[in-house]
């Protein structure tokens, strides 16, 4: 029996069911229960919400965030092998888990949840920050979640709360910063995982903002954030001369040197840059 429920501990689980992770799915598995009740803690009050987790594995953070109040939760999970150890959660929480076999990328959970949604995830390292991006670039915003509480290397990590002027500063830092506010909420070393990977992990939190932190856009945004980190050793006169032939004209509008290297823009220039390119 656990800490946190009447289930048996993972590693238990893990050896019942033989779910030995997997490199290729990009697998490492949390099997401390108390850590992966603090994990769903940083979520926030889960009492009301739906909760959508990919890539749940034998179950650990699943626990956390059933044990912790979420109204239901929807797991994703690609690995068939997981899918009797889930079984055994959803038996020991009825009509509060439903699980879906498939993958993240191809799959709209919206049928399956119900206002208002967290996403909370141990991501796949091989999925994360592609699944990332998705929640933050959706065509209508307020999006349809509130939170995103997601686990990644902390390299990426990193990258999504950057700072210009610093080398991890990039498209997913403004991607991130432009629409929610993020924060890096908790570190985990190598050990903490089963197989402990070659690098440190951590907890990224962000909030969705009603609107975004300043008018821009989205796909011309998108367009010149991608167009000058794409290149992001040459000066933006060169590197956006593709966006815009008269490019220079509009840098030295919206007060951003022409030879001024993208790391060193901050968002609010970008998006009043977007603006200019808009004819706004």
């Amino acid at each position: 029996m656990s800490g946190i429920d009447n289930l048996p501990p993972l590693r238990e689980v893990i050896r019942a069911h033989d779910i030995a992770p997997k490199k290729a799915l990009g697998q490492n598995f949390l099997l401390d229960l108390n850590l992966t009740a603090k994990i769903a803690r940083m979520a926030g009050d889960l009492r009301g919400s739906d909760v959508m987790e990919v890539g749940p594995g034998p179950g650990g953070l699943t626990r956390g965030l059933l044990a912790e109040g979420a109204r239901r939760v929807l797991a994703i999970e690609k690995d068939p092998r997981c899918l009797p150890a889930l079984a055994e959660i959803a038996a020991a929480y009825p009509g509060r888990l439903e699980v879906i076999e498939g993958d993240a990328l191809a799959i709209n959970p919206l049928a399956h949840l119900t206002p208002p949604i967290k996403i909370c995830a141990n991501l796949p390292y091989n999925v994360g920050t592609e699944l990332l991006v998705r929640w933050l670039t959706p065509d209508i915003w307020p999006p349809v979640w509130s939170t995103l509480t997601l686990m990644f290397q902390r390299e990426v990590a990193e990258r999504i709360v950057a700072q210009p002027g610093t080398k991890a500063y990039g498209r997913l830092a403004l991607l991130a910063q432009w629409r929610t506010d993020a924060k890096i909420v908790m570190d985990l070393g190598p050990e903490a995982f089963t197989p402990p990977p070659k690098v440190s992990s951590a907890v990224v939190h962000l909030t969705a903002l009603p609107a975004p932190r300043f008018p821009a856009n989205p796909a011309t945004l998108n367009r010149v954030v991608a167009a000058g980190f794409n290149q992001r050793r040459k000066m933006l006169r060169a590197a956006l001369r593709g966006v815009a032939p008269n490019i220079e004209d509009h840098l030295n509008a919206v007060g951003i040197p022409p030879t001024e290297r993208a790391e060193q823009v901050s968002l609010e220039q970008f998006c009043a840059l977007a603006r200019s390119l808009d004819g706004q």
